[in-house]
């Protein structure tokens, strides 16, 4: 037989599309072509084929070999085509038999000696060979994560020959089982952040209605611990959440840490990332860091250092929980539904208000500092808090306040609730869901309709305000939405 076709797959942003490898040998002088928009990696392939054939005591065929990648359309990258060629060209040239092909898809890049190695995108991988109800062969490190995925039929291959000898003579691949989740992560302790007891209150607020918190205060007052310890308020991740998680982070360069599945992410990107680090994209859009966090928290620190374009590419994301990736090649969607927390300084020195430290700034030169964030960027974030820095007294005393696993029932319980009230967090509420959920009562009204004509919010503050009200209330365990809720939620407001 002088055709052969091999199924495997292209990674297009969270999707694993169907790409038909297809091999045809003809008479000729003896050559190698790709065709069917190869990228670079997928072109070396090649050389890399040719050598892992030839080590591993097959025959590689001196005749004019095609090689299609269908559909031609569909750009192809990486070498995780590696594997799919190799047995393409063994089976057009009588080598193995191709009448098992059909039941299989392959993905993996080969060494110059055949040994397989690890390629991204492994969960996604396996979903897509689940819907098409085909076996995927992998290599070992990969075929452990994709063996996460529920009901997916995953083998695992270290080398060329193993694949073949299963091939020709049914010999069993590996089936890599599940790799054991870890125990629950040991986060830092809420009890450690002596005083401070209004930002704790917030970041209860925080954990139990997912919205998103920056925190305002001078140098060394704990805002980098508080926000260090609100993954350990959160609940463990569900299993489909888990698998987005984990789905996204294999595409990533970084990779998966199976150990880790099941924990919620959490990123901390330095003030000089740019903005396509921040969303993600590149050439082949890539995941950012804010999809990196999806279902977790991604703290920036020094909030008003990171440059303002890159702050205005978030605007969207907080708002939609996702971030749309258009380039001229193709269009990807990545997940982003994270929670932002941020930490600031309330003046260029930074002790604006602190009690032992003198402030050298002007108030044109604060103006200006707490300018480089804008009304739209301010308006999309729930919780505003101050964080003031803490008398000695406090400093010497020994930690007070609750641990993390006493708020973190409070503020699970209160989740529950919302979960079972709308079936989401509060924080993801739409405007008609708010109009329906979080409607106060008339001296609640009241208070709110004179913060608006005081403060001066916007609309989307306005909801923003009934949000963190509702949360407040879950909080209390109280399913009406009274003045005091609309009143703590209001001051969560007024720190700049």
């Amino acid at each position: 037989m002088s055709l052969a076709i091999v199924h495997s797959r292209a990674l297009v942003g969270l999707a694993a599309l169907p790409v038909a490898v297809e091999v045809h040998l003809a008479n000729g002088l003896p050559s190698c072509n790709l065709v069917g928009l190869p990228e670079i990696e997928v072109k070396e392939s090649r050389d890399r084929v040719r050598a892992a054939l030839t080590v591993a005591g097959f025959d590689f065929p001196a005749r004019k070999i095609t090689v299609n990648l269908a559909p031609a359309d569909l750009p192809k990258s990486s070498g995780q085509f590696d594997l799919a060629i190799a047995i393409g060209i063994l089976a057009a040239s009588g080598q193995i038999p191709a009448d098992k092909l059909k039941d299989y898809e392959f993905a993996g890049e080969l060494g110059l000696a055949g040994d397989l190695r690890p390629v991204r995108g492994g969960l996604a991988l396996a979903r897509a060979a689940f819907g098409a109800q085909r076996k995927l062969v992998l290599p070992m490190e990969s075929a452990q994560e994709a063996a996460l995925y529920p009901g997916a039929e995953v083998l695992a291959a270290s080398h060329l020959l193993e694949v073949c000898r299963h091939l020709a003579s049914n010999e069993a691949l590996t089936i890599p089982e599940p790799a054991a989740i870890s125990a629950e992560p040991l986060y830092p302790d809420l009890r450690e952040v002596r005083g401070q007891v209004h930002a704790k209150r917030a970041l209860e607020i925080a954990a139990a209605g997912r919205h998103s918190l920056l925190l305002i205060g001078p140098p060394g007052t704990g805002k980098s611990m508080l926000a260090q310890r609100l993954p350990g308020l959160l609940p463990p991740l569900e299993t489909d959440e888990a698998l987005d998680v984990a789905n996204v982070q294999s595409l990533s360069h970084s990779g998966f840490d199976i150990k880790r599945f099941g924990q919620r992410p959490y990123r901390s990107p330095h003030h000089t990332a740019s903005a396509v680090a921040l969303v993600g994209g590149g050439a082949i859009p890539q995941p950012g860091e804010i999809s990196l966090a999806h279902h977790g928290v991604l703290f920036m620190d020094e909030l008003v250092e990171f440059d303002r374009k890159v702050l205005e590419v978030l605007r969207e994301p907080l708002e939609t929980g996702s971030i749309h990736i258009s380039r001229a090649a193709r269009a990807v969607e990545f997940p982003a539904r994270f929670q932002l927390v941020a930490a600031m300084n309330p003046c260029p020195c930074g002790y604006l208000g602190h009690s032992s430290k003198p402030c050298r700034c002007s108030p044109e030169q604060i103006a200006r500092y707490r300018g480089k964030l804008s009304g739209p960027f301010l308006d999309r974030i729930d919780l505003l808090v101050e964080v003031p820095a803490l008398p000695e007294t406090a400093l010497l005393n020994a930690a007070d306040g609750e641990s993390s696993h006493a708020v973190r029932q409070r503020a699970h319980a209160a989740h529950g609730r919302a979960r079972t009230r709308q079936g989401k967090a509060n924080a993801a509420l739409s405007a008609a869901e708010i109009d329906t959920h979080c409607a106060p009562d008339a001296a609640g009204r009241a208070l709110l309709q004179t913060a608006l004509s005081k403060l001066g919010l916007s609309a989307r503050a306005y909801h923003r305000v009934l949000k963190v009200a509702r949360t407040i209330a879950d909080l209390a365990g109280s399913e009406a939405i009274r003045s005091a809720h609309i009143a703590e939620a209001i001051q969560y407001r007024r720190a700049l």
